[in-house]
């Protein structure tokens, strides 16, 4: 029987949900929404699962949803972040697979262990495979999707181009890092096969490097059955590298905030006169733009205050964290705490007056802004990617000109001296779309892919 027939008749659908990594290790926007789809989609009737790489195989239980981690190898070779991924992490995933034979695997990320040889042990075994493009990191080595980082890219895939702006990301000074970008990817596999890598020997190698990951991430975008992008500009770059328009569906994002526990708001008593409170939550990572934001409360008028909610996820985040505890330093409206639990953050933003996005590349969403938006908070942020498509600018939000010299600077002492405008911009603010919501799209869209004929026999029916 096909396999639709047989969930019409009864038969739990099983989904297989693919992040970078998962709970209980430190987790960002995307971990956030793959646990609120998994729970959803099992209110909705689904048995949905997730597995994600580790440095051991392991299986374990969290919020009445299974977890496997599969085991992936350690990066020897520069190669191996750039090709069609580590094959250790393909094999103990097709381990997976058997052991649990899912209708529908959907991965999250596009990385050296949910890789292409992911997408092909999967479709080897006649699982359909949806992929949700979550961050600029997909498609744009730089991981910003900022050319030079400094104006928006197309997101076209060039190798010169790329290669170029990857060099210049990395610290090389931008006119040598477009010529070495241009080198031919025949150099750098001249470079390889003499075993040199490292420094100057990578460099000479990126376009080679920056070839090898544009054909994985067209392979993948063709071996995959649907493509979901959550906002219009991930649709605009899927399209202008010829990924086709049928195979690219638009579903934003929505968080569970609905049995969000409401935590106390401090009372106005509690609080200086002409308080105003900012947040920042996000990864600590210089795309988040912590470090504009530190320097622009420099100038900030007194009755500001910002509170820091960081995830570390990385030893690069670790380090980023000291840099910014020391940037920091002496300035006493500033304060830096653990991360907020993902179900806690709704309630923990309604203490504060604005959340700020200072993100340093083009945000799909984020998350974070509809939490905001949930508690009932307007946001700062940049005029870019995923925020301008949800912040409405002098509504709910301000939006701040990418070439803005001074713009946070001069965003914060206008929202510190205007009362007026900061309770004109909270009234602006609408309830978000739910988590729930995009949990039904996902399963109209499964539905859809398990009723389409497929040209081999599943696991299932075998």
């Amino acid at each position: 029987m096909p396999r639709f027939l047989r969930c019409v008749a009864g038969d739990k659908m099983k989904v297989l949900h693919v992040p970078f990594c998962f709970a209980p290790d430190p987790s960002g926007g995307t971990e956030v929404y793959v646990a609120n789809l998994a729970r959803d989609l099992h209110g909705l009737g689904v048995d949905a699962m997730v597995a994600a790489p580790s440095e051991t195989s392991r299986t374990y239980t969290i919020d009445d949803f299974r977890v496997r981690r599969f085991a992936i190898n350690k990066i020897t070779e520069v190669c191996q972040l750039y090709g069609r991924g580590d094959e250790l992490a393909a094999t103990e995933f097709a381990t997976i697979l058997d052991e649990e034979r899912p209708d529908v695997v959907h991965l999250h990320a596009f990385t050296a262990a949910v890789s292409l040889r992911v997408v092909e042990v999967t479709k080897a075994r006649g699982i359909p495979v949806v992929f949700t493009y979550h961050t600029p990191t997909v498609s744009c080595q730089r991981g910003t999707l900022l050319l030079w980082g400094k104006t928006f890219c197309d997101g076209k895939l060039d190798v010169g181009r790329c290669a170029g702006c990857t060099l210049n990301g990395l610290g090389m000074y931008r006119p040598v890092a477009a010529l070495v970008g241009q080198l031919s990817p025949v150099a750098g596999r001249w470079v390889r096969n003499r075993g040199l890598q490292g420094g100057i020997w990578t460099a000479l190698r990126m376009s080679e490097l920056i070839s090898m990951r544009h054909a994985a991430f067209r392979e993948m975008a063709t071996k995959v059955d649907l493509i979901v992008a959550v906002c219009n500009w991930v649709k605009n770059v899927l399209l202008l590298n010829d990924i086709p328009a049928a195979k690219v569906s638009i579903s934003r994002h929505g968080i569970n905030w609905a049995t969000d526990t409401i935590a106390p708001v401090p009372s106005s008593a509690h609080r200086l006169r002409d308080e105003v409170r900012l947040a920042f939550l996000g990864r600590l990572d210089p795309t988040k733009g912590l470090h504009v934001l530190i320097k622009a409360f420099r100038t900030a008028p007194s009755n500001l205050s910002l509170d820091v909610y960081g995830v570390v996820q990385s030893s690069a985040n670790a380090a980023y964290q000291k840099e910014m505890l020391n940037l920091a330093s002496g300035n006493p409206r500033i304060s830096f705490h653990k991360p907020i639990g993902s179900r806690e953050v709704v309630s923990h933003l309604r203490q504060f007056d604005f959340l700020t996005v200072p993100s340093q590349w083009l945000e799909t969403g984020p998350m974070v802004v509809l939490e905001a938006f949930a508690a009932g908070i307007p946001v700062i942020g940049w005029k870019l990617g995923g925020m301008a498509e949800i912040v409405r600018d002098g509504i709910d939000g301000l939006l701040i000109e990418p070439d803005a010299t001074d713009g946070w600077s001069e965003t914060l002492r206008r929202v510190a001296d205007d009362a007026k405008l900061r309770a004109q911009l909270k009234a602006g603010v609408r309830p978000p779309r739910t988590s729930r919501e995009v949990a039904r799209e996902m399963l109209t869209l499964y539905e859809s892919l398990l009723r389409s004929p497929s040209p081999r026999q599943t696991v299932h029916d075998a």
